[in-house]
């Protein structure tokens, strides 16, 4: 089955990769996998967005992310399944498939928002890129209700 799964994670909204987690998890738990939870940060180093900020404010805000990461493996993963916690920074959708091959994970698990056809339109989707452009399975979880 699978040994590397990878699980894009935002922790801006509660609850929302909580399901893409679970499932994570108990196809971790069937074949032996390990899952890597990853978050992405906006571009943060870029020379335009960079000069607005203190100079040590990406590497707080990285430090930050990490130890939230942290504590929602904590909190969604049981102790005997092997995980890994990882924070890219840049465009979400191509970090994430940075990851997964610099991972060399052979599944993707990612929810998706319920968003209008226009807000996909306007917005783009990152479960919908990741989708196109990836090489390996990806197992999109939609919300709930």
């Amino acid at each position: 089955m699978y040994k590397q799964i990878l699980v894009p994670v935002d922790l801006n909204e509660n609850g929302f990769s909580d399901r893409a987690v679970e499932l994570a998890v108990w196809h971790a738990k069937q074949s032996n996998a390990e899952i890597h939870l990853l978050n992405v940060l906006p571009g943060m180093h870029m020379s335009m967005v960079a000069s607005y900020f203190p100079k040590d404010a990406a590497q707080q805000m990285r430090c930050e992310v990490e130890k939230q990461l942290k504590q929602f493996a904590q909190q969604h993963i049981d102790d005997g399944v092997a995980h890994k916690v990882h924070i890219a920074e840049g465009k979400a959708y191509k970090a994430i498939l940075k990851y997964a091959e610099k991972l060399a994970v052979d599944l993707i698990i990612m929810p998706s928002h319920k968003r209008s056809k226009l807000d996909k339109a306007l917005l783009g989707s990152v479960t919908s890129k990741v989708v196109q452009a990836s090489p390996i399975s990806v197992l999109v979880v939609k919300p709930q209700g």
